[in-house]
C-alpha cells in the first residue's frame, strides 16, 4: 500500500515538473535547428524561434497528452475519476454557462486590462521579456496555433493541473496547499511569457480555476473557462495577423 501511494506521488511531480522542461528543450530545439538551417545567422534565428513558437505550443501539448494518458493507464485511471463526471443533481448547461460566462467575463479583461497590467509591470518591475511580448506570434502557423491552444490546451492542462494533480496532492499535502503547487506548476508552464505572465497564469488564472474545480468537484466548469478564453486569445490573435 505505501509503495503504490509513492509510486501515485511520484507521477504527480513528474506530471508537473516535466511539461515546463519539455517546452525549454522544444525551444532550445527549434533554436539549434534554425542554428543549423541558417548557418548561425543570428539575426534570422532570432525572427525564426519566436514565429515557430504556435508548432513548439502543439508539440509541448501532445506530449503533455501522452503523458497523462500513461499516468492514468498506468493507475488504472479513467477520465471520470480525475473530474470528467458531474456531481449528482448537476446539469451539463449549467456547469458549462458557470465556466463560459465567466471565460467571456476574464477574456473582455485580458486585452484592455490584463495584458496593459503585465506590460505596465514589465516597464516598471523589469522583466526577461521585452515588454507588451506576451501574446503569441502566428507566423504562418494559424492551425497548428489553433489546435494547440484551442483544441488540445483546455482540455489537457485541466486534466492534469486541475483534475489529477489538485485530487493527488490534496490527498497528501491538503487543499490549500494542493492548490498553492498546481498554481505555481502551472505558472511554469507558461514561462516562455515572461515572469509577469507566469503570475498572471498562475497565481490569477490558475487559482481561478482551481477554485472553481474544488467548488464544483468537477473539471467541465474550469474547462469551459479555459476553453473560452483560449478561443478569445485567438480571436485577439488573429487580429493582429
Amino acid at each position: 500500500m505505501k509503495t503504490e501511494k509513492n509510486r501515485k506521488g511520484r507521477n504527480v511531480w513528474v506530471l508537473l515538473i516535466l511539461p515546463p522542461i519539455v517546452f525549454l528543450i522544444l525551444l532550445v530545439g527549434a533554436s539549434l535547428y534554425f542554428g543549423v538551417v541558417t548557418q548561425g545567422d543570428a539575426d534570422a534565428i532570432a525572427e525564426a524561434v519566436p514565429r515557430s513558437i504556435p508548432v513548439i505550443l502543439l508539440l509541448v501539448q501532445i506530449v503533455l497528452l501522452v503523458m497523462l494518458l500513461v499516468v492514468l493507464r498506468v493507475e488504472r485511471l479513467k477520465f471520470a475519476d480525475i473530474g470528467w463526471q458531474l456531481q449528482e443533481g448537476q446539469k451539463l448547461w449549467v456547469e458549462i454557462l458557470i465556466g463560459s460566462g465567466m471565460g467571456t467575463a476574464l477574456g473582455a479583461l485580458y486585452p484592455y486590462v490584463l495584458a496593459p497590467l503585465v506590460e505596465m509591470l514589465q516597464r516598471v518591475a523589469g522583466d526577461y521579456v521585452p515588454p507588451g511580448e506576451i501574446i503569441p506570434t502566428l507566423g504562418g502557423y494559424l492551425v497548428p496555433f489553433f489546435v494547440a491552444n484551442v483544441v488540445l490546451a483546455p482540455f489537457v492542462e485541466e486534466s492534469i493541473y486541475r483534475g489529477y494533480a489538485i485530487t493527488r496532492l490534496r490527498e497528501r499535502y491538503g487543499k490549500g496547499l494542493g492548490i498553492l503547487i498546481t498554481c505555481i506548476f502551472f505558472g511554469l508552464l507558461h514561462w516562455a511569457g515572461g515572469f509577469w505572465y507566469m503570475v498572471l497564469t498562475g497565481g490569477f488564472l490558475g487559482a481561478i480555476l482551481a477554485g472553481l474545480f474544488v467548488w464544483r468537484r468537477n473539471i467541465v466548469v474550469p474547462f469551459a473557462l479555459h476553453l473560452v478564453l483560449n478561443i478569445l486569445e485567438f480571436v485577439f490573435v488573429l487580429q493582429g495577423v
